[in-house]
């Protein structure tokens, strides 16, 4: 087991395992609100005059799954799997902060633009990481 680890974590690099455990929390995200949508759904009212809860939902999951795939790219030819991950954040966070600033419909809506913002920080820093030169003899691209 701890050698299939190894392997693992050799295989993806740091770029990787970002891409790899962001795309599945915002793919499972996306199934969350597809399956059981949030209750209160005030701050998501900017991006619900665009497109159905169901339709964001599914974005979600595709972001997810673009940035699940391109985990397994060489590094620098992994870009598009950081840009799915920032891009879906985007229009989610504006929604949020115009609920509460200027719209005044969702007085959390601050903290939620806060919280996603700080989530989408590592992402955007990894994009820019460099792998560390592998050792000699590993076959990985």
């Amino acid at each position: 087991m701890r050698r299939a680890v190894t392997r693992l974590r050799r295989m993806l690099g740091r770029r990787g395992t970002i891409l790899l455990a962001y795309g599945t929390v915002w793919a499972l995200y996306g199934y969350g609100q597809l399956t059981i949508p949030q209750p209160d759904q005030r701050g998501l009212t900017l991006v619900l005059h665009l497109w159905p809860l169901s339709t964001w939902a599914w974005l979600w999951i595709t972001a997810g799954t673009i940035a699940i795939a391109a985990a397994w790219m060489p590094p620098r030819r992994d870009w598009w799997g950081f840009l799915a991950l920032v891009v879906i954040v985007i229009p989610w966070t504006l929604s949020y902060l115009a609920s509460w600033w200027p719209l005044g419909i969702f007085p959390r809506g601050w903290v939620a633009t806060a919280v996603w913002t700080v989530i989408s920080v590592p992402v955007i820093v990894a994009a820019g990481w460099p792998e560390p030169p592998r050792p000699k003899g590993d076959p990985r691209p």
